[in-house]
């Protein structure tokens, strides 16, 4: 392989890792199971020993960690460098407007801009982020604005835990109004009137998006009317607007079932119901104009098909087929224009888009040439264009924006994200196979490496990831950042296992709920496969996963650990049946159906017989590193902790165990463009060290 040896010479200090008290506390089933959690009490974020607790494993990593220090800082200026600094997003033209977003050199987040009537006006700055960001320790944030173009909604995270403020700015005086609603989950639907806008409320305990309300411009918030109210616990609602712009949206799901209600933009009035939930039902609404409702739907269809239904009259018993339901391709989505429609779909994991005509029905499809790939249409707020915005890209191709235009079937590509340095695509090589799982699905598994680094021999290091859950599909997607893996020799593959939905709407239902473990196994039985295929070496692959994908490394280090050198679980969902036990935090009521009743007892012990923090046994585990954030609305913090805090007093090896929270971040880690790098910088310092590898 392409790495060097253990540099002589690294001493590790005499540090012992920090010990978490033992206190414990029984958790009863409904229907009478007694476990008992020795780490429970570190789900109290304000007892200021769960706060020492956490920095002490973070200064325990940092030691331990410190002999890397420069190694990261030179992985993290290497992958810096890559990044065209001072960058822009493609504009979009909406109305009279360009839109776009701009990157300034040495700013961490974005500034939203246009210019009127043309690229060569003027720029205006709707909002700077940098400035937006200054002296916050963390910033999500993003702009939304009225359909006259004269008010923006600058709605705002500074915490990272989902709760969003709204803000208004006037554009054409710049100023602020005194409009400022807190604690709402962002994301507003204006009316046309450009007098109010609907948005989202959660619950501040359990985060449940359960309200939605309307806000009048001069209005203080509790002014605000509430419009809809979500009463089963086991749903979140959401607001959102028509490709027409003509209605607003109000939706309400959770993973198996949702429906969907809806209000005229022009005259905002009570939300009328299309169709009432059912389960193992879901239906997303969208209107393009005249007297119909079209609806994306997977009632008797489990890979979706298309319908369309009258406004007057929009119920299940008045849907009629668009695009019937085909058992071989499953139907992402659709956007509309006035003369055509796109249709997003998928055939045996791969992407197509397919283009109709409405006039005469006539339709072709888009090609796309590379094994393994990810191709989607793009945001294309304009009704009345022959011109369709997607995006391509793979593991070899930079995220890449076409204009296409739907008549001629003349494409331009208008950006392909510069990648700054020595890259060239042609020195990496995409496969994508077809991997048989111990049950006989195959299961795809894209792979991608550097061809003057590799050799299928089995002596290559490689890195394997996944996620697997809620029907997510994991695009074989580029990432400069994992070219630091791949220029040191590293094999990298995205295996796509059941739980997600890359094979059709069969491949998520086989993977949740009393099917979950099949996730595991795909995922095991694909990392066995590189090994035995010449593709990996037995004892140098690395493993990772987030959140969800998180709960899969615990599942797996549990299963097999012996097929690991090392593990990432990133903000892992570990304490499955506590947590969904716990109907006053998130991912509870409205997941039942993602991964089961705990009040059901073949579920609950279904869950127990997997649940990572459940199954820790005394027996040698994989080096891990575990990370999540402090404010995470997600996966709280204390599940990585609590199972840290076990792993420690369970695992029989001498292998590394690191837990890092970001004490001023939530689920996704640092804000940021750079900040976050520092955090990837960690990640392959930590699978380096392990290699020997300091260059």
């Amino acid at each position: 392989m392409a790495c060097s040896k253990q540099e002589p010479g690294v001493i590790l200090p005499d540090v012992q890792p920090p010990v978490a008290e033992v206190k414990p506390f029984e958790l009863i089933a409904k229907h009478g199971h007694v476990r008992v959690d020795n780490y429970y009490w570190l789900n109290d974020r304000e007892d200021p020993a769960v706060i020492d607790y956490l920095n002490a494993e973070n200064q325990y990593l940092d030691t331990m960690m410190g002999h890397t220090k420069v190694f990261q800082e030179k992985l993290f200026n290497e992958m810096r460098s890559r990044i065209k600094e001072d960058d822009s997003s493609v504009p979009y033209r909406l109305d009279d407007y360009y839109y776009y977003v701009r990157y300034v050199e040495g700013g961490e987040y974005p500034i939203y801009c246009r210019k009127k009537g043309s690229l060569d006006a003027p720029e205006e700055i709707i909002m700077d982020g940098n400035e937006l960001g200054k002296d916050k320790p963390y910033l999500n944030f993003y702009t939304s604005v009225s359909p006259d173009h004269n008010l923006a909604a600058i709605i705002m995270d500074t915490q990272g835990r989902n709760f969003y403020t709204i803000m208004v700015k006037d554009l054409r005086t710049g100023e602020l109004l005194t409009d400022r609603i807190e604690d709402t989950r962002g994301g507003v639907a204006w009316t046309n009137d450009n007098k109010s806008f609907y948005y989202s409320v959660p619950d501040k305990q359990t985060l449940r998006v359960f309200q939605v309300k309307r806000h009048l411009l001069g209005n203080v918030s509790h002014q605000d009317e509430l419009v809809f109210e979500e009463n089963d616990q086991t749903l979140d609602c959401y607001v959102t607007k028509t490709k027409s712009k003509k209605y607003v949206i109000i939706g309400s799901g959770r993973t198996d079932a949702s429906y969907a209600m809806f209000v005229d933009a022009d005259k905002p009035a009570k939300p009328k119901l299309i169709e009432p939930v059912q389960d193992n039902v879901q239906y997303a609404v969208d209107h393009a104009g005249g007297d119909k409702f079209y609806i994306h739907t997977n009632l008797n269809a489990v890979n979706y098909r298309l319908v369309e239904a009258p406004i007057t009259n929009s119920g299940q018993g008045n849907w009629k087929d668009v695009i019937p339901h085909r058992e071989d391709i499953f139907l992402e989505g659709v956007d509309y224009f006035k003369d055509y429609m796109a249709i997003q779909e998928t055939f045996e994991g791969l992407a197509k888009i397919r283009i109709v005509k409405w006039a005469d029905g006539s339709e072709y499809e888009m090609k796309f040439d590379e094994p393994a790939y990810s191709a989607g249409i793009a945001y294309n707020p304009a009704f009345e264009t022959k011109v369709l915005r997607y995006s391509y890209t793979s593991m070899t191709t930079p995220n890449s924006t076409y204009d296409y235009d739907m008549e001629t079937k003349e494409k331009t590509l208008m950006k392909e994200q510069p990648v700054l340095g020595d890259f060239d695509k042609s020195n990496y090589v995409t496969e994508r196979v077809m991997v048989p799982a111990r049950d006989g699905k195959r299961v795809p598994v894209s792979i991608v490496y550097r061809k003057d680094k590799f050799k299928k021999d089995g002596s290559m290091p490689g890195w394997i990831y996944a996620y697997g859950s809620y029907g997510y599909s994991m695009e074989p997607t580029f990432s400069s950042t994992r070219l630091s893996l791949l220029d040191r020799g590293f094999v990298f593959a995205i295996a796509h296992v059941r739980g997600g939905q890359e094979m059709g709407g069969e491949w998520y239902e086989d993977g949740k709920m009393m099917n979950k473990k099949n996730t595991f196994t795909d995922f095991v039985d694909c990392s066995k496969w590189l090994q035995d295929n010449g593709y990996v070496a037995k004892d140098k692959l690395f493993a990772s996963g987030g959140s969800a994908g998180g709960l899969l490394m615990g599942a797996v280090v549990n299963m097999a650990p012996e097929t690991y050198r090392g593990v990432i679980a990133a903000v892992p969902f570990v304490d499955v049946v506590t947590t969904m036990m716990d109907e006053s935090i998130p991912l509870t009521t409205f997941e039942w159906l993602e991964w089961g009743n705990p009040n059901i007892q073949e579920q609950y012990e279904y869950m127990l017989s997997y649940s990572p923090y459940d199954n820790v046994e005394e027996k040698d585990y994989p080096n891990l590193l575990v990370t999540t954030g402090l404010h995470d609305s997600q996966v709280q913090y204390w599940e990585p902790a609590k199972w840290v805090a076990l792993l420690r007093t369970k695992k029989t090896d001498q292998n590394k165990l690191f837990l890092y929270t970001n004490m001023d971040a939530g689920h996704g880690g640092a804000s940021g463009r750079f900040e976050r790098l520092k955090e990837i910088a960690l990640e392959y310092a930590f699978v380096f060290d392990i290699l020997g590898v300091y260059e």
